[in-house]
């Protein structure tokens, strides 16, 4: 982005402006818009939406388990309750809650799908952006506007970030990126490697040995990760006896504050909740597991992300085995 003073250039071929761009229509992008149109309904705006449909990232995702690693009573919109039994929800479940939500607050008239932003530049003098767009089908225009708002996320949707291996090239099976799964893929009864042990990572391994295949996961370095049931039994209580919109409230509530203790606690304690989330892990794996090498990082609780399993899944998955190694795929120590 660069700052440009002096006569905006160019003006005649521009798709219109507004006061208010917003780039993205995933589930920032629609609550972002959702929010403009309650508290701003004086102002106008637009979304800009490079690909052909709305949800972003649980649009795009189709890997084997694609869920939340984090509650939706949290994740989700607070004028909107979460109203499924489940709290940590899968893919579709998430995709169908943001499609309705911008249903719900006539949104789809203000997205402009086929529309990838490609440059956007700041006009000091006369305060406002200038946005330029590749249309899908018509080519590039502009559009400008007070202010720029930027809802894409931070993955490169076009193509993820693919390492270089070497030896790639004489590997004898299929090398995928979960960012642009194949539907039709059947992996019963093979061996898989995924590299990694990020939340993707522990999302598609017990999901995968579920359906039949041999998983191991590689970790250049283990994550922190943390057992909850995928259900908030408060709220799904609380929704029995009182309207949506207060149980949502009271159990969004509820989990903000938790997460805020647990967060602070890592920052003054860490030592103690790191024996505290490994104990936990010894917990479900037994004694005799190597917790030490396949679970304990390198850093303190929350200096990186910590990872979410729900219902325990990854420890129960016998098919899952792990290995350490610094470049590549190492001694499997299946359990």
């Amino acid at each position: 982005m660069e700052s440009k003073g002096g006569e905006h250039k160019g003006r005649a071929n521009a798709i219109g402006d507004v006061d208010v761009i917003s780039v993205g229509a995933g589930l920032s992008g629609i609550g972002a818009a959702c929010h403009l149109k309650r508290e701003c309904p004086d102002r106008s705006f637009v979304i800009l939406e490079a690909r052909d449909s709305i949800g972003g990232t649980w649009d795009l995702f189709r890997y084997p388990g694609v869920r939340s690693d984090s509650d939706m009573h949290t994740l989700g919109y607070d004028f909107k309750p979460w109203t499924d039994a489940k709290a940590i929800a899968d893919g579709p479940a998430i995709l169908d809650y943001v499609r309705e939500t911008a249903r719900e607050n006539g949104l789809m008239d203000r997205i402009r799908f086929g529309h990838r932003v490609r440059s956007a530049r700041w006009d000091s003098d006369e305060a406002h952006w200038t946005v330029v767009v590749d249309r899908t089908g018509d080519g590039p225009t502009e559009i400008s506007g007070c202010f720029l708002f930027m809802c894409s996320g931070y993955y490169q949707y076009e193509e993820g970030h693919t390492p270089d291996f070497e030896g790639q090239q004489d590997f004898g099976g299929r090398i995928l990126h979960p960012q642009f799964w194949p539907e039709t893929l059947d992996y019963t009864g093979k061996r898989v490697v995924i590299i990694g042990s990020g939340a993707t990572a522990m999302t598609l391994a017990p999901a995968m040995a579920n359906s039949g295949a041999s998983v191991t996961m590689v970790q250049r370095s283990p994550t922190y990760v943390i057992s909850r049931p995928d259900v908030d039994a408060l709220a799904n209580t609380l929704r029995r006896w009182l309207p949506a919109k207060l149980a949502y409230a009271i159990t969004r509530w509820k989990n903000i504050a938790l997460q805020g203790m647990f967060y602070r606690q890592t920052r003054v304690r860490p030592d103690k909740v790191k024996s505290q989330l490994l104990g936990l892990v010894r917990r479900h794996l037994g004694p005799d597991y190597d917790v030490k090498t396949h679970f304990t990082p390198r850093y303190n609780p929350w200096d990186q992300r910590l990872c979410l399993i729900p219902n325990a899944d990854l420890f129960r998955r016998r098919q899952v085995g792990l290995a350490r190694s610094r470049y590549g795929p190492g001694r499997a120590l299946h359990r």
